[in-house]
């Protein structure tokens, strides 16, 4: 139609995927602040005169200006407010613990355009710890996962049956029964965790970075099992890049 112009709108973002498209431009997927996930293209992104190109990498928190489009937007204009990727890229650890995040937040973000200001809050703040290094990246990383998990419904139960709810620490964990079950609920089949372990997760859970960072390896090894089969058995699908995440 002729003089039609697309609506402009304006958000911040995280870098969650890039994708080729043609031979200069590139489709990029954001989870935004107030739009939730959108799918956009950049236009000649990938040429070495663009204006751009680096500022559109995974993992950076980005501020944008997006041109509606009906099943793809197109980025028209983009700044750079932290780009945490360039301070991990040469980080094996830390890049693929970034990668598992972001993949976690695309799967948990399945209708566009839905908003989930935790979840972006919470990945965001999952990409700023890696960053700064400031703990382990496998306790970021299942910090990230239980607390997301929480924000989709999916959080397991620490301090009370899963069953019946009775409350009190309970020896058993059962991923299918939602997490932490009582002698009477047990299914058969369930795990028996440390004490120590229910305590780390407990910990992650409630931002408790004193008790997480004092956990023991062994403590934390069996957290990250459990976490991951419990996001898993909910996603109903692995995830591509939990396995390569290095858990040291």
């Amino acid at each position: 139609m002729p003089g039609y112009r697309r609506p402009l709108y304006r958000d911040d973002a995280v870098v969650l995927r890039v994708q080729k498209l043609g031979e200069s431009d590139r489709i990029i997927t954001l989870l935004t602040r107030r739009h939730g996930r959108v799918r956009a293209v950049a236009r000649g992104v990938r040429r070495t005169t663009s204006r751009f190109g680096a500022r559109l990498e995974p993992f950076g928190h980005i501020d944008l200006q997006l041109a509606e489009g009906p099943s793809l937007h197109t980025v028209s204009q983009v700044e750079g407010i932290e780009l945490y990727g360039k301070r991990f890229l040469d980080d094996y650890p830390r890049y693929t613990t970034a990668s598992a995040v972001v993949e976690t937040a695309e799967r948990l973000t399945p209708v566009e355009q839905e908003p989930s200001l935790r979840l972006f809050l919470l990945t965001l703040g999952a990409l700023r710890a890696l960053a700064e290094g400031a703990h382990a990246s496998t306790l970021v990383l299942d910090a990230y996962l239980l607390r997301s998990m929480g924000v989709a419904g999916w959080a397991p139960a620490l301090a009370e049956c899963a069953v019946c709810g009775t409350p009190g620490r309970h020896g058993a964990f059962s991923v299918p029964a939602g997490g932490c079950v009582c002698p009477d609920c047990r299914p058969p089949g369930a795990a028996h965790p440390a004490p120590a372990t229910i305590d780390l997760m407990s910990a992650l859970t409630s931002g408790d970075w004193r008790v997480a960072d004092g956990a023991e390896t062994a403590s934390r090894r069996e957290c990250s099992g459990l976490v991951a089969a419990h996001l898993q058995w909910h996603l109903e699908r692995a995830l591509r890049s939990l396995p390569l995440v290095d858990r040291g």
